[in-house]
C-alpha cells in the first residue's frame, strides 16, 4: 500500500512502489519563457496537474501535501504552423523535498535532513559523473523525434 514502509538499495522511503507509473495531463498550462543569451531561456510554468485514471481509494498524500522537485530534461519543439510548435520534453525529476499539510517548512529545512543546495549540487555532481562514463541515457533526437507525435486533447494535430 502507498503508505507502507518500503527499501530500494539500503534507502528506506513511503509512496509509490519502485518501478509503478502514473500517467498525468497538463491541460491548460502556461509556459512563459524569457530569453538571457543566444542560447539560454528561463522558463516557468503553471498547470493544473490532473491523473490520467483516478487514484485508488484511500492512498496518496494528503490534501495540501507539496512536494518539491529537481527536473533535469532535454526538450525537442518542432515548429508545425505559424504559431504552433509541438513540444515533447523527456527527463528526470529528482524529490527535493515534501511538505505536509501541518508542516511550517518543506523536509529539506529540518535538523538531520540534507538541504536544498547540497541535494542539487549532489544530484548535478552524479549526473555530470555519468555522463562522463557514459553511463548517462542520453536522449537519441532522432528516434525521440519518430515516437513523437503531435498531440493535443487525443487527437492528432496538421501539420500544415
Amino acid at each position: 500500500m502507498y503508505n507502507t514502509i518500503k527499501t530500494y538499495k539500503g534507502k528506506i522511503y513511503t509512496g509509490m512502489e519502485i518501478g509503478n507509473s502514473h500517467d498525468w495531463y497538463y491541460k491548460n498550462g502556461k509556459w512563459f519563457e524569457t530569453k538571457e543569451a543566444p542560447d539560454k531561456w528561463s522558463f516557468n510554468f503553471n498547470c493544473l496537474k490532473t491523473r490520467v485514471n483516478s487514484a485508488p481509494n484511500n492512498t496518496g498524500a494528503k490534501i495540501n501535501t507539496k512536494y518539491h522537485w529537481f527536473i533535469l530534461a532535454d526538450q525537442l519543439a518542432t515548429k508545425i504552423n505559424a504559431n504552433s510548435y509541438m513540444t515533447s520534453m523527456k527527463g528526470v525529476k529528482f524529490k527535493i523535498g515534501h511538505r505536509r499539510p501541518n508542516w511550517n517548512s518543506f523536509s529539506y529545512n529540518y535538523p538531520n535532513q540534507i538541504g536544498y543546495k547540497d541535494r542539487i549540487l549532489s544530484i548535478l555532481e552524479d549526473t555530470i559523473k555519468k555522463i562522463k562514463n557514459g553511463k548517462y541515457n542520453m536522449i537519441n533526437t532522432s528516434n525521440f523525434d519518430r515516437k513523437t507525435k503531435p498531440v493535443l486533447l487525443g487527437k492528432t494535430l496538421s501539420k500544415n
